[in-house]
């Protein structure tokens, strides 16, 4: 690698969470230009389900989630 991309490694870890994020989507986004309208859609669907996953909603579509030890726990067992 070179040294121009070595510093930006170094200088990218020092980015706060959210930062990274922001750069990982314009990372990909350059690599796969994905049409805005599209991807704001996706958005906007993506932040309703989670809302219903987490508020529950009047259709009881999405049931409240269960810990990750408790599903893997009732899949050991019905397939062991």
């Amino acid at each position: 690698m070179n040294k121009a991309f070595e510093q930006l490694k170094s200088q990218t870890i020092t980015l706060s969470l959210q930062e990274r994020a922001e750069l990982v989507e314009f990372l990909l986004d350059s690599l796969d230009p994905f049409d805005q309208e599209i991807k704001k859609a996706w958005h906007l669907e993506m932040k309703r389900r989670l809302s219903e996953i987490k508020n529950g909603d009047a259709n009881n579509r999405y049931p409240i989630g269960r810990p990750a030890e408790e599903v893997l726990a009732d899949l050991r067992s019905r397939f062991p």
